[in-house]
């Protein structure tokens, strides 16, 4: 596959920046792939796995919000936060399921905590399929 220049980079840094053969990622209608020669184009990330061609190995990372852009065959992924798969505590993934299945059982939960928890309960389940992947 033909490579081109892939950029990941979140509020917190750069976390790639280097040639991929290809990128999967969550976008807010659903996944898109991106190889090289892709039409210029720009879209909301949502909250999902993102998938990294590199060398013929695919790496796995869990890439929750921001957008993704491809600018005269440059890609640039701008997540609001991104783990690759070998980076995620999966006991910190856990707790925060845990806390989050707490509050959604709790009836006496307000409509702002429910919807949080509704969140941090997708983030965590994101991130803890991210992580199954590591091995792979």
């Amino acid at each position: 596959m033909t490579p081109f220049s892939l950029k990941i980079v979140t509020p917190d840094g750069v976390r790639y920046d280097g040639q991929a053969e290809e990128l999967v990622v969550r976008t807010t209608t659903g996944d898109v792939g991106i190889l090289a020669g892709h039409i210029n184009y720009v879209a909301p990330l949502g909250m999902g796995e993102a998938a990294v061609l590199v060398d013929g190995q695919k790496r796995y990372g869990a890439c929750i919000g921001g957008m993704v852009s491809v600018v005269n065959g440059a890609v640039t992924l701008l997540p609001t936060t991104f783990e690759w798969a070998d980076e995620i505590d999966p006991d910190r993934v856990e707790v925060s399921r845990e806390k989050a299945e707490e509050i959604l059982q709790n009836n006496a939960s307000g409509t702002t905590d429910i919807l949080l928890a509704k969140a941090r309960l997708k983030r965590a389940l994101v991130r803890k399929s991210v992580y199954s992947r590591k091995n792979r």
